[in-house]
């Protein structure tokens, strides 16, 4: 019999909904509780790759999906996908902020899984500071009393501003305090810019190795360090630029689902790849199937054959 698959409407009952209120209102000492009780794995227990779905968005601002600006205002609809997402086989853990990650808990969306904290948040999507992108999220000691698994962070290199500065030095320590703890971190490196008023991120080839070779040099140790690097042409060539293990990045939703997929399974195959961490593409499906396009992906990552060097 085909597996039975839950709607998004489907997915959180109204009295979950009034459960989490009524605890964030009276009880917000549950939350750490309800984290610290939730029941852990080893990220790479399996075979070896990970599939993540991120959530991180909304706290720098960044609420729009394709044509929709506010297609992840809606908590609850947010909330409602992410609990189908990771209620799906082969997904095996969530990114998020503080807000996302107790959400979920309390919804018992996180038994099993490994959670990813967010640390970096301050750069919100078209702000003259975008740059300077302060840790107003997690920080590298709140992840591990949390009982998380992997902090994450953005860092866009932009040589002709100089908030720049402050995000790199921001940056090195956190990846020196999270190798202190034995707490992997994710790096997600772009050469960024502005564009007409935005900032626009590099991706061609060159400048992602670019980044690569500046963001794998941050803190005192590169022993916990991964990558978090976008699917670019040339990608072999990207990943010969680093020993790092290395996660990819799903991107914006853009061009036709199947060739999405099909740049991801080509690059899932390269020597020194992990897995992939994809956020909105997967959530706000344009066919509005979220299980559907999640056992895409999940199909991808578990059964990827890695090319040796």
């Amino acid at each position: 019999m085909p597996e039975q698959t839950t709607s998004v409407d489907e997915a959180v009952t109204a009295p979950q909904f009034d459960r989490l209120r009524e605890i964030r209102a009276t009880e917000p000492e549950r939350l750490g509780e309800v984290l610290a009780s939730r029941t852990r794995r080893r990220p790479l227990e399996r075979d070896g790759k990970l599939f993540i779905v991120a959530a991180d968005h909304p706290a720098r601002g960044a609420l729009g999906v394709r044509a929709d600006a506010t297609a992840m205002a809606d908590r609850y609809d947010l909330l409602r996908r992410l609990v189908v997402a990771l209620g799906r086989p082969g997904v095996d853990g969530v990114l998020g902020t503080p807000d996302i990650v107790e959400d979920l808990a309390l919804l018992g969306a996180l038994d099993g899984k490994v959670v990813v904290g967010s640390m970096n948040r301050g750069g919100l999507q078209g702000a003259s500071f975008e740059l300077d992108d302060r840790f107003t999220a997690y920080s590298a000691a709140s992840i591990a009393a949390a009982g998380l698994d992997f902090a994450k962070l953005l860092v866009r290199i932009g040589l002709g501003d100089p908030g720049t500065a402050a995000t790199l030095e921001a940056t090195a320590r956190a990846v020196t305090e999270s190798a202190a703890l034995r707490l992997p971190i994710m790096l997600e490196p772009f050469m960024s810019d502005r564009r007409d008023g935005r900032v626009v991120n590099d991706l061609t080839a060159d400048a992602v190795i670019k980044s690569v070779a500046v963001a794998s040099g941050l803190g005192e140790s590169s022993a916990y360090s991964w990558l978090k690097l976008p699917v670019v042409d040339e990608m072999e060539r990207v990943m010969a630029s680093t020993t790092l293990p290395t996660l990819l990045l799903g991107g914006d939703p853009t061009g036709h689902p199947d060739e999405t997929y099909a740049r991801w399974g080509d690059a899932l195959a390269l020597p020194g790849v992990r897995g992939l961490v994809v956020g909105r593409t997967l959530l706000y499906p344009g066919d509005g199937d979220v299980a559907a396009a999640v056992d895409v992906a999940a199909g991808l990552v578990h059964t990827a054959e890695p090319a040796r060097r």
